[in-house]
């Protein structure tokens, strides 16, 4: 590895935010969930969350698109759930709080949040929206002021708004500076995690991780991860919706 490349590897893993995450409820396009990856990237986001609870959505395949994705899969942990309220703990546990977006009379402003402190992001179906048992289970909720005739933004499109609202409140903090959330042996736990990855092929990171009640935990985005162990399994929701079965 050239010098440059250490250092930007090392700059990337300096600004990451390891207490901010996006989680996507029954998403059917993975073109969507590969742009959410790349505004992820973008920000310092390093882990995802998916949830699927939809029948028409079941074991059909996520596999992530390297061209929309911008290659960032390789740099994203990317954990699927088939049961939301295990979904809706592991992230708990990990992030505190879940905000989703919804319209409604209870839903606030974007830009009235307060994104610097840890905040899983939640973001529903593209026919649908966030499904009233996941409404239930946040700990509020907020939506994209608009000013034209159309009532909501496609989903990638949304998330990148409130990803990079998040980065602007954060970097007033001054959380992109020289002073990172990781410490610096997480910092070098994590460089060489992706040194040892950039030596190998990284087809199979673009294969999600899926986790159920019976999963370890969830490491953290800076431990290696045991390669001999099988992981990385189908399951391939079709980007197809239900107007289409």
């Amino acid at each position: 590895m050239n010098q440059n490349r250490e250092q930007k590897i090392r700059a990337v893993i300096r600004q990451s935010q390891p207490d901010l995450t996006v989680v996507l409820e029954n998403i059917f396009d993975p073109l969507n969930i590969s742009a959410v990856l790349r505004s992820c990237d973008a920000v310092g986001v390093r882990e995802v969350f998916v949830v699927y609870t939809k029948n028409y959505l079941d074991k059909r395949g996520l596999v992530l698109g390297k061209r929309t994705s911008g290659g960032t899969f390789k740099w994203i942990d990317v954990y699927v759930f088939e049961d939301l309220e295990e979904c809706f703990r592991r992230v708990r546990e990990r992030y505190g709080r879940i905000l989703a977006t919804s319209l409604g009379d209870r839903s606030k402003s974007l830009y009235e949040l307060d994104l610097v402190q840890p905040t899983a992001l939640l973001f529903g179906n593209e026919d649908d929206g966030v499904s009233p048992e996941a409404l239930a289970m946040c700990d509020g909720n907020f939506a994209i002021p608009q000013v034209g005739f159309a009532e909501s933004l496609n989903i990638s499109v949304a998330c990148a708004v409130t990803l990079f609202e998040a980065r602007r409140q954060r970097e007033v903090k001054g959380f992109y500076g020289a002073q990172s959330k990781f410490s610096e042996a997480e910092q070098q736990q994590l460089f060489e995690r992706w040194q040892v990855m950039l030596r190998e092929k990284s087809w199979h990171q673009q294969i999600s991780i899926p986790i159920n009640h019976d999963s370890e935990d969830i490491l953290p985005i800076f431990v290696a991860r045991d390669p001999s162990i099988p992981t990385k399994q189908a399951i391939r929701p079709s980007p197809v919706t239900n107007f289409e079965l």
